[in-house]
């Protein structure tokens, strides 16, 4: 056991000398997540309105129109546009640069009409051939069949009471209130929804922090060929150490360099980011401590099969790049098709982030990493085996 410790003492003690070292598990995932979490507004001020903008001209100055008016201002789909300034033409002009998503106009006479048991046409201009039209398009719908439903509920009502207003009042907040009313929860755990700068730092500080995780085994690996290159390695089996003893130690000091990396990336997230990796502190020890686990098997890796520092910092930058980009530390895997999915949980990155996101983005449950865990744990058993195989297989010279 001393040998393994004195092993692994040696090899930290020539990997911190590196600043490549510091760069690569430090500097650049702060730096790239700060980046990634501009350019995605994670920090622009106040609170963007995820709503589409649709225009709205009123000329009509009954009761009912104003109904449909604040049907509409209350819908979490749409937000309503008035500018009194603003033309026909001009809205137009807007619509065109995909800067509203549709005009409504309502006609003169519409309450009226409506108050009479007609049934008043709207002039909704969208275009359909985009999503945001057809969503627009069905809100709208949405909005006038209530308000419909409810003056046709009133008039009824009126027919014998003779007191129309507060009857449609009354259907138009049973519409608010409806009878059976289906409420989700997410691993069992009522939590508030996240904002969309939260989620966004989220998604990106794992994703960088797996990332350079990964690029960060160059230094590692380089230690390890570079024991080769000078023939320490052959002294060394020349002595009582084993060959099982310097395979262990080379891995304990990789794992022990990228899991507090982690765990201070972690606390970074956590107090400066606002990132929930605290939320369930067990849980993200684990994620942590299993992703550390193949990072470092895959390190262990890269240095049995490296010949030399070259070959190093391609095995480590190669992996880095397919590993992330496919594993969603990039983009969002749930923003992609099924397929392009599937073949993203080939690489244990993928498992990483969904047992993060898990914790921080989705507010599941403990039970929810104990996959994406198994799985990372799965990895680092394959790639040691795959890393004792070859190290024991390579002739010492």
């Amino acid at each position: 056991m001393n040998r393994i410790l004195d092993i692994a003492a040696k090899d930290l003690t020539q990997i911190l000398r590196d600043r490549k070292t510091f760069m690569f598990l430090l500097i650049m995932p702060v730096a790239f997540t700060l980046l990634f979490g501009f350019a995605f507004g994670a920090f622009s001020k106040g609170k963007s309105d995820p709503r589409l903008p649709v225009a709205l001209i009123n000329e009509d100055d009954g009761a009912l129109s104003l109904s449909l008016v604040g049907l509409l201002e209350n819908s979490e789909v749409i937000a309503v546009k008035q500018d009194g300034k603003q033309t026909m033409g001009t809205y137009e002009k807007s619509l065109s640069k995909s800067d509203i998503a549709g005009i409504l106009v309502i006609p003169s006479g519409y309450s009226d009409a409506l108050r009479s048991g007609g049934l008043p046409h709207l002039s909704l201009t969208v275009d359909l051939t985009q999503t945001a039209g057809t969503t627009v398009q069905n809100e709208v719908l949405a909005a006038v069949s209530r308000l419909t439903s409810s003056v046709r509920t009133a008039s009824i009502v009126a027919e014998t009471t003779s007191a129309f207003t507060p009857a449609f009042e009354q259907s138009l907040v049973a519409w608010e209130n409806p009878p059976v009313r289906v409420d989700t929860t997410i691993g069992l755990v009522k939590t508030e929804a996240p904002s969309q700068q939260v989620m966004s730092l989220a998604h990106t500080s794992p994703g960088m922090m797996l990332q350079f995780g990964i690029a960060g085994l160059l230094t590692c690996a380089t230690v390890i060929v570079n024991e080769r290159k000078t023939r320490s390695l052959q002294r060394m089996l020349t002595t009582a150490t084993r060959r099982s003893h310097i395979l262990l130690g080379h891995y304990l000091a990789i794992f022990a360099l990228i899991f507090t990396q982690f765990l201070i990336l972690i606390l970074f997230g956590q107090l400066i980011l606002k990132v929930g990796y605290l939320r369930l502190p067990g849980a993200t020890l684990l994620v942590a401590l299993t992703s550390s686990m193949c990072i470092a098997a895959l390190g262990l890796l890269i240095g049995a099969l490296a010949k030399s520092e070259e070959q190093a910092i391609a095995f480590s930058l190669i992996p880095m790049f397919l590993f992330a980009g496919l594993g969603g530390a990039w983009v969002p895997l749930e923003y992609t098709g099924s397929t392009f999915q599937a073949i993203g949980h080939v690489t244990p990155v993928a498992w990483a982030m969904d047992g993060f996101e898990n914790i921080a983005v989705r507010g599941m449950g403990f039970n929810s990493i104990i996959i994406p865990a198994a799985a990372l744990t799965g990895y680092a058993i394959f790639f040691f085996v795959l890393a004792v195989w070859r190290f024991t297989a390579s002739e010492v010279k």
